[in-house]
């Protein structure tokens, strides 16, 4: 179960909250190897280290980078989607709350690959204690002169805009926090054209999360190569996973990406289960991903991997449920999520998911019929893929998973006329 502390540095670190503990720890270090390279030499060393997105979709991102189209006449931006939204997903929070500056560094990072001289970084609605950290740690780093007029060198200009939403689900996703961004209703945009040609106030745009940003400092500073041999050559690095649900140690744990498996990370790493409870289910890349069972447990946690087990490794969400569960009634509680999230934009994701959500609420209640099953799995095939964002496919995923692996659990509800909530997990002395 190889453990690293490449995002996670405070954990080795003491005082991260200041500019000066940053620097002590050897931030910013990253910075000055960057600067002392080309802008494309930069983004090349992006493209080296195989860091892969780790807000969910994994595409590469010095590949993304790669798309901003040069020499354009417009600005170029760089946004930090730091709207973490995703039911089971809590690490972003860990850095805003314990270190900032390394975040800030890899925004500067990425923003001078990309010759950007105004980067944006848009919080969670709800974060409003970590905005206050971050919104310090920008003024820390304004007042030293490592953000303002001579950031990236005499008369190189840098600086950065936090901005705060208003706690929408749908504003994760990349053209709709842009429009958020823009004063707008959080709704995404028709693609093609991508933000990276037309992004925020239609200029070339790079988007990228928390953790995807803050592994950049010490990528650069040790270099490309060290990252990507970390792990296996598809999916290099380190990834952080947030834990949560029956488990006695829930939390944050950043792995070798391919080293560890699913069952070590929650029985090992994660404490394992309470005694007398048999694993059931487990969502492993947040709410949206399709579900696995315990035939899935020694599946290695890295995208290929993950996929080929038919699910994703998504935001790194793992939502673990052991026998005293519900499956049934957990999709019924997700497809509620999803409902009321929904933007409605798009006619199959603003009815469909609605229709989940009522055929499943009459299951767990009482009053489903075994015909709903077939209804449910009509309704699969006229949401998923057919809407202008993804927010519809992950609504209909874990719903959809859980039917084929669990379908017998769906019988018995309904057989049984309902399902009873279940007893509260309790205080674990762990």
């Amino acid at each position: 179960m190889p453990q690293l502390n490449s995002v996670y540095r405070h954990r080795e670190f003491q005082d991260l909250l200041t500019l000066g503990g940053y620097e002590r720890a050897g931030g910013w270090n990253g910075l000055k190897a960057t600067l002392a390279m080309s802008p494309d030499d930069a983004l090349y060393a992006f493209h080296r280290s195989g860091l892969r997105g780790r807000g969910g979709a994994g595409f590469p991102m010095g590949r993304k980078a790669s798309f901003l189209p040069k020499d354009s006449g417009r600005p170029t931006y760089v946004v930090c989607n730091a709207d973490e939204s995703e039911p089971g997903t809590f690490k972003d929070r860990e850095i805003l709350d314990k270190n900032p500056f390394q975040l800030i560094e890899g925004v500067a990072i990425a923003s001078y690959g990309v010759s950007c001289e105004r980067a944006y970084i848009y919080v969670r609605g709800e974060y409003g204690h970590q905005a206050e950290v971050l919104s310090r740690a920008i003024a820390e780093c304004r007042g030293a002169g490592r953000l303002g007029p001579d950031a990236f060198g005499p008369g190189a200009p840098f600086d950065i805009t936090l901005y705060r939403g208003a706690g929408a689900y749908i504003c994760g996703e990349e053209t709709a926090l842009l429009e958020s961004l823009e004063g707008k209703r959080g709704q995404p945009r028709l693609k093609p054209p991508f933000p990276a040609v037309a992004g925020l106030y239609g200029c070339p745009t790079l988007i990228n999360n928390v953790e995807t940003l803050a592994a950049l400092p010490p990528i650069m500073h040790r270099g490309a190569d060290w990252y990507a041999a970390i792990g296996p050559e598809k999916s290099p690095g380190t990834k952080i996973f947030s834990v949560s649900g029956h488990v006695l140690k829930p939390g944050n744990y950043e792995i070798v990406m391919g080293e560890t498996t699913l069952r070590e990370l929650i029985f090992d790493l994660a404490g394992g289960l309470r005694d007398g409870r048999e694993f059931k289910a487990c969502w492993p890349g947040g709410s949206s991903v399709p579900v696995l069972t315990a035939e899935h447990l020694d599946t290695p946690l890295d995208y290929e991997s993950l996929a080929g087990a038919g699910t994703f490794l998504g935001s790194g969400g793992c939502i673990v449920m052991d026998d005293s569960g519900c499956i049934v009634r957990a999709s019924w509680r997700l497809a509620h999520f999803y409902r009321h999230e929904s933007c409605g934009k798009c006619t199959p994701c603003r009815e469909g998911t609605g229709w989940l959500e009522k055929i499943l609420g009459r299951i767990v209640h009482g009053d489903g019929r075994l015909e709903d099953l077939a209804m449910l799995e009509s309704l699969f095939g006229r949401i998923s893929g057919r809407t202008l964002c993804a927010l519809a496919d992950g609504a209909v995923a874990p719903v959809q998973s859980a039917l084929e692996l669990f379908r017998d659990d769906f019988v018995r509800v309904i057989e049984q006329g309902g399902s009873p909530v279940p007893e509260p997990m309790g205080v674990i002395n762990a």
